[in-house]
């Protein structure tokens, strides 16, 4: 649980279901994501509400006792946001929201609130307003059901457009717009790319919060912002790295999250362009996590969705000095044995029977291991270099060219 360290933090509760296709034991990681999320956009979940059922009620996602007992909550405790686990539709949302009385938030507007306060580059921010408006569009007759009546008054009778319809001209245009800036700017980024040369192109993906900023900083000797907190980096930087005289392009990419909003998958498709135009994946992991292995499917599904899922890719299993200090009592034979409890040879072992010699385990904050990760995207980089000029034995007076013939 995250603790409450400043008054000014927006005092929320989190509601969440229980399904046959989200057990409690899901439901209750997601929650914990969700916290998390809540405190990276500046705010503290006071409690947690969960209901199993069937299936999200089609009106107010849970059921109307569940309901009375968070709007009971919300007015004893002060509470000024409801944010629910899964995206609510507009109905959902309106219903809600006269229920309870505060501002209610779903997973998907909390994560757009994130990247809004995240984006640094205006074409972050661009991405970012494009999600946004995507998310706004069918939610405005909830948001400016006030307005909803023909316009009256000298000059305006006859049909005219209603206030609603105004509003989502508006957002339809600046849609529009957004997506033409969008397609200018992925131009010129294209055009950079191309004035890379022929430089071998390297690209850190994984999920949100696993330290690829900090393995960036550590490997390229760069200032890359890195935080404990979810979506640190939207940017995506790209950097030039040496190991042993042999340069390489080594890019950081957005962190990819369970439920990534599909409006986010859409506008940042263009920024994961650095994935799509790598020549190697370095797919780092937090092997702390007691759900990594998830993690690395919900990422390898995203890269899936944007055509980078054969691309060529080295599992970097990170922060493995947290893993072994959460483990230390793990010898206690009261505690039931399970996959959470395997000691670090033996998720190695694991790894390595799935994916080979592709399995690497660190931690950048501690720089353990870094000479073998940095050994193995070497020669990886390299193999990729001399298939690209199989003549430069100059840069590789080592490589047994003979092999190429």
């Amino acid at each position: 649980m995250i603790e409450e360290k400043d008054i000014s933090l927006e005092r929320t509760v989190l509601i969440g279901v229980i399904t046959k296709e989200q057990d409690e034991e899901k439901s209750r990681e997601y929650l914990d994501e969700l916290e998390f999320l809540t405190f990276t956009a500046g705010g503290y979940a006071i409690k947690r509400f969960t209901q199993k059922m069937d299936m999200p009620n089609p009106k107010t996602f849970i059921g109307t006792g569940k309901m009375e007992d968070v709007r009971l909550f919300i007015e004893e405790n002060d509470i000024s946001t409801a944010i629910f686990d899964d995206e609510l539709s507009s109905a959902q949302e309106r219903n809600i929201s006269k229920i309870l009385n505060v501002k209610v938030l779903d997973r998907t507007n909390l994560i757009l609130d994130i990247f809004a306060q995240r984006a640094q580059t205006s074409y972050a921010r661009t991405q970012v307003e494009l999600a946004q408006c995507q998310y706004l569009l069918p939610r405005l007759r909830g948001m400016w059901t006030h307005l909803e009546r023909q316009k009256g008054g000298i000059g305006m009778r006859g049909p005219g457009e209603t206030e609603i319809e105004t509003d989502r001209r508006i957002v339809r245009d600046k849609i529009a717009l957004l997506k033409d800036r969008i397609k200018t700017i992925d131009k010129q980024m294209a055009v950079q790319r191309g004035n890379r040369g022929k430089m071998v192109r390297v690209a850190l993906v994984g999920y949100t919060n696993v330290g690829k900023s900090t393995l960036m900083n550590v490997i390229s000797k760069s200032d890359v912002f890195a935080e404990n907190k979810l979506f640190a980096t939207l940017d995506t930087t790209v950097r030039k790295v040496v190991i042993q005289n042999l340069p390489f392009l080594l890019s950081d990419t957005v962190g990819f999250i369970r439920k990534l909003p599909t409006q986010l998958v859409d506008s940042f498709k263009s920024t994961l362009d650095e994935v799509r135009e790598a020549d190697l994946l370095l797919h780092v992991v937090d092997i702390s996590h007691p759900n990594f292995e998830e993690h690395i499917a919900s990422v390898e599904k995203i890269l899936g969705e944007i055509k980078s899922g054969d691309k060529p890719t080295i599992m970097v299993f990170n922060k493995i000095d947290a893993y072994q200090a959460e483990h230390l009592d793990d010898d206690d034979l009261e505690t039931e044995r399970s996959e959470k409890h395997y000691s670090l040879e033996e998720w190695k072992s694991t790894w390595m029977s799935k994916v080979g010699n592709n399995a690497l385990f660190i931690s950048a904050l501690n720089k353990q291991n870094l000479e073998d990760f940095k050994k193995r995207v070497y020669d990886e980089v390299r193999e990729i270099h001399v298939t690209r000029f199989p003549y430069n034995q100059f840069l590789y007076p080592d490589y047994n060219y003979e092999d190429m013939e």
